[in-house]
């Protein structure tokens, strides 16, 4: 699922870590010159769908990985610039319900320097992925 589209399409470089009892995942992608605007600047739709794509990934991890997590509702806060290179993006679960997940993530530079912070509320969808 992490080897194709859309992952590849947003430039996934690899998932870093995950933690299924605490709900909390890593990725790192790279940013590249052709997903900028001016003055080199990512375009801040990218580092949504990074953040959106840790958070979902840290729900996977703790409700499991046949649940679709589908977002109802996001919310970013960039704080600084993202620069094109290598940028790691972390999700959290703060809480469950059966039907509804509450989520927070972050955008940070190789240096752990914050770019952008972000929480969303998700549906639940079990057993959407079993064969």
């Amino acid at each position: 699922m992490w080897s194709k589209a859309p992952q590849t399409t947003l430039g996934i470089d690899q998932v870093l870590s995950i933690d299924s009892i605490n709900g909390i995942a890593a990725i790192s992608y790279i940013a590249k010159k052709k997903m900028c605007h001016s003055g080199g600047i990512v375009q801040g739709g990218f580092v949504t769908a990074w953040i959106d794509a840790a958070m979902a990934l840290a729900c996977m991890a703790k409700c499991g990985k046949e649940v679709l997590v589908l977002t109802l509702e996001i919310k970013i806060s960039f704080i600084e610039a993202a620069k094109t290179g290598k940028l790691i993006a972390s999700g959290k679960v703060l809480k469950t319900s059966k039907s509804l997940a509450f989520l927070e993530g972050d955008l940070r530079d190789i240096k752990g320097n914050l770019i952008a912070k972000g929480t969303s509320t998700a549906k639940l969808k079990p057993d959407f992925y079993k064969s």
